[in-house]
């Protein structure tokens, strides 16, 4: 079917807008395939080390110099529960690439930081540029050009972002992405939001609000809530670098070892060596950019999202703005409430039917373009489908479900949670900033309110705690962007403003930094741009300002004259140090506005 004119339109006008840096892209990658496989030219010293510890069967290979060689990614490390499971994954990756006859390596490892452990604590001003040394990461391990093909093992929040970054910029070179699957459910993730809050407002201790966490995040596996790891995943299956269906599979199955040897078999299928060659530049184009995006507004994704689609775009030679995604926004339907948009976590939203029916809806509505390139070789329209073990324990494709199994969590586009995406980009004397409108009641779409400002998490939570904050209140968060401290997300807020909002006042949130796919329930102006420390006007917002957040209309505005005030000043010399920050002091100073990706790379 056709796309919608919508689709259609915006699509176009990414396409034009990007013709110059696409065009230059795209040369890069020819440049670079004219000399694929590099390996065959390095110097006898430099293949002899290539090879040096492999076995006597890969050394072999290897310097013959004719099967396939296939690089491993690993973002694989202990701290992260949807990371650990990668641990065994080089094993059978290797395996299934000498059955498939080609070789495969670690290439490299690349950081992978929990944001759920450094979660309200310093570490977490390393996040959002821990995506660009992931991006750097990736780049060193394929610098050895050794290699036909890519598997990238990453799942959560800044690494998969970061991953495609790097892939890209070695665009032609294939690239299959495998994740690790969701772990299984635990605790309802409603119950565990009450009890935070009973916590934040002192009613339970500390004993029994680590007792409910433990029940929510008690094995190996993604966290279960939508958030931006199972978004990253979401993606990454609708862009076609995922084998279809596998996306929501749990870790530790003999399906989910079947889907990692079929991926690595698949990366082995399509290098340049055989008559498949699909390189991930290719792959993702505009089109495949627009499909994301599309998957994202249509499952009430991570904010987060917001910047990284145009960062991963960019690496591409693709200029995505925020204009794009309000405009999609628009016309695309809400068609998943999985938490926090809703009770069910993503093992729900797969036993629902979970990606092959999206697809199959959203294709069958003209909302996403099946005219694409994926690791498949297929159309979309390959991607409607999910997997299976047959008989023999062989791994095999099978029709997605026609119709949800349960409309509760997942739902076709003629009965939609909501006409729109949920996704808003705000306009106003603030500049611009962005809004996600699936969790909030829509009686909380507009909100005005007088303005207390404060310059940390830490400051908000002390005038909860004091009482000060018991009334209608716009909550302005300032300094919390990428020159101030490296963006943080700022989750810690989301109870306590839960909390006034549920005594029945009027309650937003406006600031520069990041919420997440977890942003609740409580109206959040977040990404604001131009930040508070680059001179941006949140930064001459004064307590008792009256502010006026309005969701529906697309607004954010401070109801007086800014003009005539000067921008407040912020000591952020603590920002400087401690927790490794020191050393990232120059990626702040370069660092671009959250409308840009907010990257150290640049924006086109």
């Amino acid at each position: 079917m056709p796309v919608t004119e919508t689709i259609s339109a915006v699509t176009e006008k990414i396409v034009q807008r990007s013709r110059a840096s696409r065009r230059r892209y795209l040369d890069k990658i020819d440049a670079a395939i004219a000399t694929t496989p590099k390996r065959k030219s390095l110097g006898c010293a430099n293949i002899a080390h290539g090879f040096a510890a492999c076995g006597a069967h890969d050394k072999d290979a290897l310097r013959n110099g004719n099967a396939p060689n296939l690089a491993i990614v690993t973002a694989y490390n202990d701290m992260l529960s949807a990371h650990q499971p990668f641990e065994t994954y080089p094993d059978t990756i290797r395996a299934a690439a000498r059955a498939a006859g080609g070789t495969a390596q670690v290439a490299g490892g690349v950081p992978a930081m929990c944001d759920g452990v450094t979660q309200g604590e310093t570490g977490m001003e390393l996040s959002l540029f821990s995506r660009d040394v992931i991006a750097l990461s990736t780049a060193v391990a394929l610098s050895h050009q050794m290699f036909d093909a890519a598997v990238y093992l990453g799942v959560c929040d800044k690494i998969v972002p970061g991953l495609i970054i790097g892939a890209l910029s070695f665009g032609h070179l294939p690239a299959v992405f495998i994740p690790a699957g969701p772990m299984t459910s635990g605790l309802n993730n409603d119950e565990k939001g009450k009890i935070r809050q009973l916590y934040a407002e002192g009613k339970i201790g500390r004993a029994e609000l680590l007792d409910a966490e433990a029940r929510s995040y008690h094995g190996p596996g993604t966290c279960t809530f939508y958030g931006t790891a199972n978004s990253n995943q979401m993606l990454m299956e609708i862009m076609g670098l995922h084998l279809p269906g596998s996306t929501f599979v749990n870790p530790g199955t003999p399906l989910r070892e079947a889907i990692t040897r079929e991926s690595a078999k698949r990366a082995l299928a399509i290098t340049a060596l055989g008559n498949n060659y699909l390189p991930i530049g290719r792959i993702y184009d505009e089109k495949a950019v627009v499909n994301g995006v599309v998957g994202l507004l249509a499952t009430g994704g991570s904010t987060n999202h917001t910047m990284h689609l145009i960062a991963m775009a960019a690496a591409a030679g693709i200029a995505l703005t925020w204009d794009d995604l309000s405009a999609l926004s628009k016309a695309v339907p809400l068609l998943a409430r999985v938490y926090p948009n809703g009770k069910a976590d993503v093992n729900h939203f797969n036993a629902a039917g979970g990606m092959g029916f999206l697809i199959r809806e959203l294709l069958g509505a003209g909302l996403l373009h099946e005219d694409v390139s994926t690791i498949m070789g297929t159309g979309l329209s390959g991607y409607t489908k999910e997997v299976r073990l047959d008989d023999g324990g062989e791994l095999v494709f099978a029709d997605a479900a026609k119709i949800s199994h349960d409309e509760n969590v997942l739902r076709g586009c003629a009965k939609p949670f909501q006409p729109t995406g949920g996704l808003n980009v705000l306009t106003g004397n603030l500049g611009l900033s962005v809004i996600k409108t699936s969790s909030i009641p829509a009686d909380r779409h507009v909100i005005e309110a007088p303005a207390k400002v404060f310059h940390s998490q830490e400051e908000l939570q002390a005038a909860f705690k004091a009482g000060t904050l018991n009334q209608d209140v716009v909550a302005v968060v300032r300094f919390q962007g990428p020159k101030a401290n490296g963006m943080p997300e700022l989750h810690r807020l989301t109870p306590p403003l839960a909390v006034l909002q549920d005594k029945g006042f009027r309650v937003a949130l406006v600031t520069d930094g990041r919420m997440s796919g977890a942003s609740g329930k409580v109206p959040a102006a977040i990404h604001v741009t131009p930040e508070a420390a680059d001179g941006g006007a949140i930064a001459r917002i004064r307590d008792g300002d009256m502010i006026r957040l309005d969701a529906e209309q697309g607004t954010l505005d401070v109801l007086a004259d800014l003009s005539a005030r000067d921008a407040v000043k912020a000591d952020l010399s603590a920002n400087r140090s401690g927790t490794g920050r020191e050393l990232f002091e120059a990626f702040r100073a370069i660092a671009g506005g959250a409308d840009r990706g907010a990257s150290i790379f640049g924006s086109i």
